[in-house]
């Protein structure tokens, strides 16, 4: 499902006018993968990357997890070349600086892409702070996969330099990035968010400003239908996964993949399309899912979840 997760700050990217010259800078959530490998991206890419967060044993943890990632991409990158991989590493750590100051950071910059844990209080008092700080010309965007971004983007005074941007992960492999739209979103911002996922070597796809977006939006409920298929007793969630995989073609069966995504990152999901649309049968509660988050069974993360887990 690919969106935000984990706790900690936000994030940052700077564009000059040249479009030709992205210089990014990224607000870390602690412990949050995807934003590290959104910065290994733009780094590799030649994008200038500041991590912000809140103290520096986050920000040093996120960094050695940068270097793992990208030692990992330049041995597959570099395999018949390891000075080539090296002086690749090298060059992308120059790349990145850490800074505990998020307003000093801002100031200056472009484009902020904030990626910290999903509450929405949490996250409006993040852009309202930062908003303060920016520049006018400023771009905020949220990496959120579940949340309103008009309902955030109310939170400052750039309405129509707000929009989305939400990244898939591992996001060195997938190749989407959806840049979400809201009835605010100026055509300027949203061209610079195009040629921002493009220039990191994405395929951007718009969407207008729906619970879910475009992948979520279809995967969630399928994901939910399967449970319920089972819940009413008609398959086995072994054959409801058997079957999707061999007669659609899917990679993991909508168990396993609720198990990889995680139960309560799903729960939390559906909960927030149900409290902004409780009528709507395809975000209705889903009574084992939810037993199971209860029972702290979390999916391959707690070692059980709809599978046991050695």
């Amino acid at each position: 499902m690919g969106g935000s997760g984990g706790g900690g700050a936000g994030g940052v990217y700077q564009r000059t006018l040249d479009k030709s010259s992205f210089r990014l800078k990224i607000l870390l959530g602690h412990g949050f993968s995807q934003l590290n490998f959104s910065v290994l991206v733009a780094a590799a890419t030649g994008h200038t990357v500041v991590l912000v967060d809140q103290t520096e044993d986050i920000l040093e943890k996120s960094r050695k997890g940068i270097e793992e990632s990208l030692r990992k991409v330049a041995k597959k990158k570099f395999a018949e070349n390891p000075k080539g991989a090296d002086e690749f590493v090298a060059k992308t750590l120059s790349s990145i600086s850490t800074s505990t100051d998020a307003a000093s950071v801002v100031h200056s910059t472009d484009l902020v892409v904030e990626a910290i844990v999903e509450n929405l209080q949490m996250k409006n008092e993040l852009f309202k702070r930062l908003d303060k700080f920016a520049a006018e010309h400023t771009i905020f965007a949220s990496n959120t996969s579940s949340l309103q971004i008009t309902s955030l983007a109310n939170s400052t005074t750039r309405q129509d330099r707000f929009a989305g941007l939400h990244f898939f992960n591992p996001v060195p492999l997938m190749k989407l990035v959806e840049v979400i739209k809201t009835p605010m979103t100026s055509q300027k911002t949203f061209e610079s968010l195009l040629d921002f996922s493009r220039a990191l070597g994405k395929h951007p796809v718009a969407c207008k400003d729906t619970p879910g977006f475009i992948v979520n939006r279809l995967l969630v409920p399928y994901l939910m239908e399967a449970v319920r298929l089972s819940e009413r007793g008609e398959a086995s969630k072994e054959d409801i996964d058997m079957a999707m995989k061999l007669g659609a073609g899917y990679p993991m069966g909508p168990f396993e993949l609720l198990d990889y995504v995680g139960l309560d990152t799903t729960k939390f999901i559906l909960d927030g399309w149900h409290e902004m649309d409780s009528k709507n049968p395809l975000f209705q509660p889903c009574p084992s899912l939810n037993k199971l988050v209860a029972e702290k069974k979390f999916g391959k993360k707690s070692g059980e979840g709809f599978y046991k887990y050695k």
